[in-house]
């Protein structure tokens, strides 16, 4: 198990350097630093732009670029906006904001597909297969904006209205200058009632996908010699699928949570634009490509794409962890 770990760290290490240059790539070619100053008027004189790129590092090689930016990531300096301010001095408030509610959608996401992919399988036809296959395909069906847009519009307010006080909110991740004179629990209830909605809206969307190929896993697997062999050997029903089935069924539902990071982040951004959280999504369409500024939006891919390297290096793992034959491939 050592050794391949540290093959997979190895190589999750290489692939996160090859996205570090791709991404690096993209924004180069996509943005330029200087596009803000070609419709002033008066527009300024050549010589202001001559300097400004030798300023910037425009005139120097491609590679030259990518790699005074990359040696200034692996020391923590992503740079500045176009406004000065230094892009690592925001980026870590961003993340944690996103981040909360992106990994709690992945583990309510992964524990529903689970639960209702299982019950699928096993009551094969039932009523209740036929009624999560519909609730799946209705969650699939819909976009992300309208279905985080009905939950804020009418659960919300229902909600609320059967406490008589306000439980779930609607705006923000957190009530505005509440940290100024709260602690402890009363700031912690305020940000999970601020982060319930958000993330249900997420796990959701990304549960009824998942729960299809845990379903379509499990109905393999119990159709399966082995699982034939341990129910003759006199192991009862329950223990046979849960110890011996679903451990084999978890694998290619790993496989596609894994791959399924990157959607997230996708969904992440919709969603912090409806419900008005200032994370990484508003960071990057803001911030970003509003200002057309390229350290910022270096600063949010590289971030993204370090999670889901993160995420499929832990899915590597898992899988050694559920099949130790994977180990010795």
């Amino acid at each position: 198990m050592f050794f391949f770990t540290i093959r997979r760290v190895i190589s999750a290490v290489l692939v996160l350097l090859a996205s570090s240059f791709l991404v690096f790539a993209l924004c180069a070619v996509s943005f330029d630093p200087l596009s803000k100053y070609y419709n002033l008027n008066p527009r300024p004189p050549q010589a202001f732009f001559d300097n400004l790129r030798v300023q910037l590092g425009l005139d120097d090689n491609f590679f030259v670029r990518y790699w005074h930016w990359l040696t200034g990531v692996l020391t923590g300096d992503f740079g500045q906006t176009v406004n000065g301010t230094p892009v690592s001095d925001q980026l870590p408030g961003r993340v944690l904001v996103t981040g909360r509610m992106i990994l709690l959608a992945v583990l309510l996401a992964v524990v529903l597909a689970i639960v209702v992919g299982v019950i699928g399988a096993v009551r094969q036809y039932k009523p209740s297969d036929y009624t999560f296959t519909f609730i799946a395909y209705l969650l699939i069906a819909l976009p992300t904006f309208w279905f985080a847009a009905l939950l804020k519009e009418f659960v919300a307010g229902g909600i609320n209205d059967l406490f008589g006080s306000q439980v779930l909110y609607t705006i923000g991740e957190e009530t505005p200058g509440l940290r100024l004179y709260a602690t402890g629990w009363e700031l912690w209830s305020d940000r999970l009632g601020h982060l319930i909605l958000p993330t249900v809206s997420l796990a959701l969307l990304s549960f009824a996908a998942w729960s299809r190929f845990q379903r379509a896993a499990m109905l393999d697997v119990l159709g399966s010699d082995y699982l034939r062999l341990a129910r003759a050997k006199g192991l009862t029903y329950r223990r046979t699928v849960i110890k011996h089935g679903l451990r084999n069924a978890l694998i290619p539902l790993t496989t596609v949570v894994a791959l399924g990071i990157g959607t997230l982040f996708g969904g992440a951004i919709i969603t912090e634009r409806v419900f008005v959280w200032h994370g990484m999504g508003e960071y990057l369409l803001n911030d970003g490509i509003g200002n057309n500024d390229i350290n910022v939006v270096l600063g949010w891919l590289l971030v993204s794409a370090t999670a889901v390297v993160l995420l499929n290096l832990v899915a590597d793992l898992l899988y050694a962890v559920l099949d130790p034959r994977i180990r010795l491939a």
